[in-house]
């Protein structure tokens, strides 16, 4: 079994900023937007010309009323409703192509902070990854990019347009009659009050329901993955019990974020128009004395009709602005996490031909063939110590001290009770987790002197746990290889890991696996993650109990191809039966975290107890990290 550090209880993300600016947190997306902002830029113009032009409409009315309607003159009626035909035709001609000159850039925008999130979730440590649940990734990926897009397409422009329109609405009616225009602002201090105290309280809402969605998320996924486990063990009620559960937590945070917007949306709409009822009765009272004409009051009051829109709307803005906000919010919380470092992490200590520190009992346990393979090559382990990175400060390391050297061609069985640490071991030398303290040499030079990519380009891996991915069974295999690999090598690694089950399916190696590869049986998904590993020839090979799911035949079959492999190169094998630790030269007894015995398979069933009661099949079992 694995040994994976333990997930991060209570929240499967990091809690959220409780005091932050949405202003803030909305500019990091310019980096983003400043490819397209010509374009954005163009279309927020456009719209304020668009809803400049209503404004105009209230002006062509006090013409037509005070001029053609009061003077009897059919032909000056004809002619300005000719005007606001041609006004409505503009207004709306311009908020046409205001949407068409975002459709495009914005769904590039989107685009690429999609293509950046999965790179950069590609480049995260695998510790990362332990502590995040997949759901709340995928969130991030999906609903909160969508959420993006839309703020940019549409709040982002309109809550600038509004603005403008209701600065230019305002002044417009103070210039036609100041005493009716403060009558219509009498509203704005409590509207203001309202909106500030909405935004903070929806902030919270929003940030909550994200998460929860993401929460939603990881629990479909993980029933669809485990959909055998729930019908084989019948538990399809219990697990949409907790579905529902998670479904009604999620309806009640959206229905306070309705209660929310239903109450700013309530004040917003209620005072303007108990405004403009005020402002209609007070010019009412000023045209019957001769202080205001018919048109200008026509005028007045279709200019605060017309602003009626761009003020209700400012609760949905806010609204969406907000879950914009914490988009955001979410989405960075990932970019910013510190991703591998492809460099090379140090300088090497250890060179080929310098002398090696001391290592241990492995340093008395070598054979003869030392003497030809030289002290300094290999996959050496030096005074090596693991703690992950997420376990308390006083828990004790799963690894301590660990000093083991393979030398160059040989191979060797690391073998263990389940918890020991052995998958931890393994994963350390791909730089899967980093080491604590010590260091790991591949043939003297210190595998943190090395960027990734070489060092994985030298390391080959087989996990406990085979995955394979929805693709073709020859490019799940030849993952493993070069780029210029191709059919021998493909038929080659087949052969090793005894996969020709693979020739039988319908379309050979060319046939599509299902997710997880759980269209196959244990046996053949292990086969083929063995020939994943064994393709690209690689000089190290860390293989973790490659054989545990194969039957006996199969798996003789396979001890026979892979000592062929084994020859001609360095490998490190997780072992818990003694067939497969029949394969290796050598054998590694890991207990309590540390390196007790080293020697052959026979030396340690006479010498050692503990490895005996191990290949006896009646090992403790222990609880895994």
């Amino acid at each position: 079994m694995s040994t994976t550090p333990a997930p991060t209880q209570g929240r499967s993300a990091p809690a959220p900023t409780q005091d932050r600016s949405a202003v803030r947190t909305l500019l990091r997306l310019w980096p983003y937007v400043r490819p397209v902002r010509m374009r954005l830029f163009t279309a927020a113009f456009v719209a304020i010309v668009a809803s400049c032009l209503g404004l105009v409409i209230p002006l062509v009315l006090k013409w037509l009323v005070d001029g053609p309607v009061a003077d009897r003159d059919p032909a000056g009626v004809w002619l300005g409703a000719l005007y606001l035909l041609l006004l409505g035709c503009a207004e709306a001609l311009l908020f046409g192509l205001r949407r068409w000159l975002v459709a495009r850039p914005l769904s590039h925008v989107e685009a690429e902070m999609r293509a950046d999130l999965y790179r950069h979730l590609q480049r995260l440590p695998v510790a990362f990854h332990d502590r995040w649940a997949s759901g709340q990734l995928l969130s991030r990926g999906t609903t909160d990019l969508m959420l993006l897009r839309m703020f940019l397409a549409f709040p982002l422009t309109f809550l600038l347009v509004n603005g403008v329109t209701i600065l230019v609405g305002v002044v417009i009616m103070l210039v036609q009659n100041w005493t009716l225009g403060l009558v219509i602002l009498g509203p704005a201090v409590p509207v203001v009050v309202m909106c500030l105290i909405f935004e903070k309280r929806y902030a919270q809402a929003a940030r909550l329901a994200q998460d929860q969605v993401g929460d939603l998320t990881t629990v479909v996924e993980e029933s669809v993955l485990g959909i055998r486990i729930i019908k084989g063990f019948g538990r399809h009620r219990s697990q949409a019990r907790a579905f529902r559960e998670l479904s009604r937590t999620l309806r009640g945070t959206e229905l306070r974020k309705a209660r929310l917007l239903a109450t700013i949306w309530g004040v917003i709409v209620t005072l303007p128009e108990i405004a403009i009822g005020a402002a209609l009765v007070v010019g009412a009272v000023q045209v019957a004395d001769g202080a205001l004409s018919a048109g200008t009051l026509v005028a007045f009051l279709s200019t605060a009709l017309a602003l009626r829109w761009p003020v209700e709307s400012i609760g949905f803005l806010l609204a969406m602005s907000q879950e914009a906000a914490t988009a955001t919010e979410r989405y960075f919380e990932v970019m910013d996490a510190e991703p591998e470092d492809d460099r090379p992490a140090v300088r090497s200590r250890t060179r080929p031909g310098s002398e090696p520190e001391d290592s241990g009992p492995t340093m008395s346990a070598r054979t003869g063939l030392a003497g030809v393979r030289g002290r300094d090559g290999g996959l050496r382990f030096h005074r090596v110590t693991f703690r992950y990175p997420d376990a308390p400060e006083d828990s004790p390391p799963v690894l301590q001290d660990i000093d083991l050297h393979i030398l160059p061609g040989e191979s060797m069985a690391l073998v263990g009770t389940t918890g020991s640490g052995k998958t931890t071991l393994t994963a350390l030398v791909p730089r899967l987790h980093e080491v604590t303290s010590g260091r790991i040499t591949l043939d003297g030079v210190d595998i943190r002197e090395m960027s990734r990519e070489e060092l994985r380009a030298r390391v080959a891996v087989a996990f406990e746990e085979p995955t394979l991915f929805s693709a073709s069974v020859a490019d799940n295999v030849l993952m493993g290889a070069g780029d210029g690999a191709g059919r021998p090598e493909l038929e080659r690694a087949l052969a090793v890991a005894q996969a020709d089950f693979v020739h039988a399916l319908p379309q050979g190696a060319d046939t599509q696996v299902g997710e997880q590869g759980l269209s196959l049986s244990g046996g053949q998904r292990q086969r083929l993650a063995l020939a994943r590993a064994v393709v690209g020839r690689p000089e190290f090979l860390v293989l973790d109990d490659p054989l545990s799911a194969l039957d006996v035949h199969t798996e003789a079959a396979v001890e026979a191809a892979l000592r062929r492999v084994l020859a001609d190169t360095t490998a490190l094998i997780v072992a818990h039966r003694p067939s497969t630790v029949l394969l290796a030269d050598r054998v590694a007894l890991l207990s309590g975290g540390r390196i007790t015995a080293v020697g052959t398979h026979h030396d340690l069933l006479r010498t050692n107890a503990e490895y005996a009661h191990l290949m006896s099949g009646s090992g403790d079992q222990e609880d895994e990290r």
